[in-house]
């Protein structure tokens, strides 16, 4: 609970490198997110190379700390493995959330950037790293030790709590 509440976005690394266990830490915990049909549509590319990640900068308009980060994840949703038509987003959504919850666990900074569905940014993803047909980037989790600490923010608010009915 407390790695939940804690989170935050970061977008500031001190530089220290991430170690590689860390990461298989990261997918492990990306590929136990809930899957509609178990149908686990997602697929992961680890961007070490800081040059890949400068040129993600030209593609995605909020993508300014990747260069600082140790590293980028690309979770990507590949349709050829739908049961159910759509699901790979939400799939490819909780397997996101995850990530960012053990990065806060695991005393890392992490930040979401949407991918899916701006066409734009799926497009020059897709072209930078070589997707194959039916891989689509779904977001990108940028990955490294913070530089900043960000206070609690408590987000829970009773009003947008209903029972039974609106």
């Amino acid at each position: 609970m407390n790695a939940i509440l804690e989170r935050r976005s970061i977008r500031k690394y001190t530089g220290e490198k991430v170690s590689d266990a860390l990461v298989e830490d990261l997918l492990r915990a990306a590929m136990a997110a809930p899957s509609g049909g178990n149908e686990q549509p997602w697929e992961f590319i680890v961007v070490r190379d800081k040059g890949i990640r400068e040129k993600i900068t030209e593609i995605h308009p909020y993508s300014q700390m990747l260069p600082g980060a140790d590293l980028a994840i690309i979770v990507c949703g590949d349709v050829s493995r739908e049961k159910y038509k759509g699901l790979w987003v939400q799939d490819c959504a909780a397997a996101t959330e995850n990530i960012l919850i053990t990065a806060q666990e695991k005393g890392l900074g992490a930040v979401w950037l949407g991918v899916y569905p701006e066409k734009d940014r799926m497009d020059g993803l897709e072209k930078l790293l070589g997707l194959p047909n039916g891989v689509y980037p779904f977001s990108i989790v940028s990955v490294g030790y913070p530089a900043e600490h960000k206070e609690l923010a408590d987000r829970f608010d009773k009003a947008r709590i209903h029972y039974n009915k609106w």
